[in-house]
């Protein structure tokens, strides 16, 4: 799932609808005449349980205003730019439980790092533990969170890194990563960040995780 600040290319479309609630807004874009009306539905229920719920934790002054577009033009998962997230049909058609791609695509927005904040393997990491934490269906799509080997790094990103963020959340420091993030987005952060939560640097942690990598 990319994180992107470019414009993504729109196509043309064939179907907007535009639903409110609680002070948000989700525009639902589509050009793909054969979606399911029960994934859309999903798509924008997901949507409405989630981000409120990130906005509270991670940042109240995210957008009230986000677009879903379903781009058959669009060969990738899913993508994020600025205020609008991009997903490929046929991806979403040959997995219609996996709306929780919702999930760690709004952390995108919610975080808004803007260009050049952190390292892009912090960015997704973050997502995915979003994603781990709020997913409403984490287990319908089969997603989890890996087992831990030698040979992975905290470096590779998404459920790798998501795994690394949420067992030191549960075993070194409650609430770290939303102060992470919260420095990335302010553009605080630096490699010594983690020394001065934990007493210990990236590396440290890493070696202590693989010591005893149980989040319980």
């Amino acid at each position: 799932m990319l994180f992107l600040f470019a414009l993504l290319p729109f196509s043309s479309l064939k179907a907007q609808d535009i639903t409110r609630k609680n002070g948000y807004t989700l525009t639902f874009e589509s050009n793909f005449a054969a979606l399911d009306p029960t994934l859309k539905k999903r798509l924008t229920e997901t949507f409405f349980t989630v981000y409120p719920k990130l906005a509270k934790e991670y940042n109240p002054e995210t957008s009230k205003k986000v677009t879903f577009f379903v781009d058959t033009a669009y060969k990738g998962v899913a993508a994020t730019s600025n205020d609008r997230v991009v997903f490929s049909p046929a991806y979403m058609s040959k997995h219609p439980q996996d709306v929780d791609v919702v999930t760690h695509e709004v952390m995108h927005i919610v975080q808004n790092y803007g260009n050049s904040a952190g390292p892009g393997w912090l960015t997704e990491g973050i997502a995915d533990y979003v994603r781990y934490k709020f997913g409403v269906d984490n287990a319908g799509a089969k997603w989890t969170l890996p087992d831990v080997k030698p040979t992975q790094s905290y470096k590779n990103s998404y459920r790798i890194t998501a795994r690394f963020f949420a067992w030191m959340g549960a075993k070194v420091k409650p609430g770290i990563i939303k102060t992470v993030d919260k420095s990335l987005r302010d553009h605080t952060y630096t490699d010594d960040l983690w020394k001065k939560l934990t007493g210990k640097n990236l590396d440290e942690l890493w070696s202590d995780y693989l010591k005893n990598p149980a989040l319980t």
